[in-house]
């Protein structure tokens, strides 16, 4: 009788302490991703609404497709450049007060653009955005490490990974919106839209300051109970071959190989995103139609991810599963390419993005397996700089291959080549990682 009460009395404890757990997940999620997913979108939209200034900016700055490739890309040499000192003083002063300072000063980097008068000052103007978004998807990856176990870590960074496709979806009629204020006070309407999409990061940045907190011992949204609930979760998560230091995470062969599976699949998500705009004006659609026919794919992207993260976190395979998204990516990247149709080439241009898109949440729920602390400061960061430096070769490439072949057609076989690239070394860090 004493033994079965006892059974009955540690049962209901774990039963008390699991419902605990699922009500700080959740009230966490409803806390901090809204905001996080928001300023994401409008991360993405500055990054890449330069496709549809494009449309007018091109001509009015006298931009060559090379050129402006290369001022489209040049973003991401600034990024690249600061991103492991900007992860590493995220680590140090606190997520609230760093991830705040990056969005204030790249949405004023981004309205800053609207003041370019040539190659020059357009380069000057894309390197500064850079600069000043350094560290901001990393560190958002790293701060949702510190506040989610493992078990819903995909499906959370899915989520905030929506701002990639739903900005792509708004981007298209807010740009072509803004793009319509050509005039207005006697200012172009390019112009108008750099200023106006570039604000509301700062607003964001603001509530971000004031909403969010660096770790769960702070959440003032749970009771204690619930705090100290989740707090036991995360410090109970196994992590294999863990590594502390920046230099160890450096050193592990599969940081190295994680960095360049990350480069294939953004060279593609970039050179496809930047360039998609043009790539339907080639086929003869109107600014107005190219504003809505660009949200498509974006619109598949979105439900493919959400279903295919909660699909992974449910069954398990990451990897395998990245290994599959990176591949799918690569198919429909040759689809486009080889049909000069419209309607299968854009199915074959959603097909792409739906795979570069997905590979995005699946990826980033890997590395903090086995990075904590300064390692996972400096060493997401590493990945993501390294990596996403494929956000300028993508944009390049496509500008200078349509340069030298007047199609778009050698580009898109180039990123698919990247893809088939990230494919393989996806494969080949499934062997690497035994616990799947």
């Amino acid at each position: 009788m004493t033994s079965a009460m006892h059974q009955s009395t540690v049962q209901g404890s774990s039963n008390d302490e699991a419902t605990l757990q699922q009500q700080a997940i959740s009230k966490t999620a409803w806390r901090l991703l809204p905001l996080l997913t928001l300023a994401f979108v409008f991360n993405y939209i500055d990054r890449t609404s330069v496709g549809f200034a494009a449309l007018t900016m091109n001509a009015d700055l006298g931009l060559t497709a090379t050129e402006f490739g290369w001022g489209a890309g040049i973003l991401f040499a600034g990024y690249c450049l600061l991103e492991v000192p900007s992860n590493l003083m995220l680590y140090r002063v606190g997520a609230r007060r760093w991830l705040a300072r990056i969005m204030i000063t790249w949405g004023l980097a981004a309205a800053a653009t609207a003041l370019a008068v040539g190659p020059k000052s357009f380069y000057l103007a894309r390197f500064a955005l850079g600069v000043a978004e350094a560290g901001f998807f990393p560190g958002v990856t790293f701060y949702l490490a510190c506040w989610f176990p493992a078990k819903y870590r995909t499906r959370m960074l899915a989520i905030f990974m929506v701002g990639v496709p739903v900005s792509s979806i708004l981007s298209g009629p807010l740009s072509g919106l803004l793009l319509g204020l050509n005039g207005v006070w006697g200012i172009a309407g390019w112009k108008w839209m750099f200023v106006l999409q570039g604000l509301p990061a700062c607003i964001i940045g603001v509530v971000v300051l004031k909403m969010l907190r660096d770790d769960p011992s702070e959440a003032t949204w749970l009771t204690a109970a619930q705090r100290n609930a989740l707090i036991n979760l995360l410090a109970s998560e196994r992590r294999e071959r863990e590594k502390k230091d920046l230099l160890g995470a450096l050193r592990d062969p599969r940081v190295l190989i994680l960095t360049v599976i990350q480069f294939g699949f953004v060279l593609g998500s970039y050179g496809i995103g930047i360039w998609l705009p043009t790539i339907l004006k080639s086929h003869g659609l109107s600014v107005g139609a190219i504003s809505f026919v660009s949200a498509a794919p974006y619109v598949f992207a979105t439900v493919a991810m959400i279903l295919w993260a909660k699909r992974v976190d449910r069954k398990g395979r990451k990897i395998v599963n990245l290994m599959i998204a990176c591949l799918l990516g690569a198919v429909g990247m040759v689809c486009a390419a080889v049909t000069h149709e419209f309607l299968p080439a854009l199915a074959g241009i959603t097909i792409a993005i739906v795979g570069a898109t997905t590979a995005r949440a699946l990826f980033w729920s890997i590395p903090t397996r086995f990075l904590t602390g300064a390692a996972a400061a400096g060493g997401l960061a590493f990945i993501n700089s390294v990596g996403t430096f494929g956000g300028f070769a993508g944009p390049f490439m496509m500008g200078w291959l349509k340069d030298q072949t007047g199609s778009f057609s050698m580009g898109m076989l180039g990123m698919a080549g990247m893809l088939v690239l990230s494919t393989v070394l996806t494969g080949v860090l499934r062997i690497m990682v035994k616990d799947e």
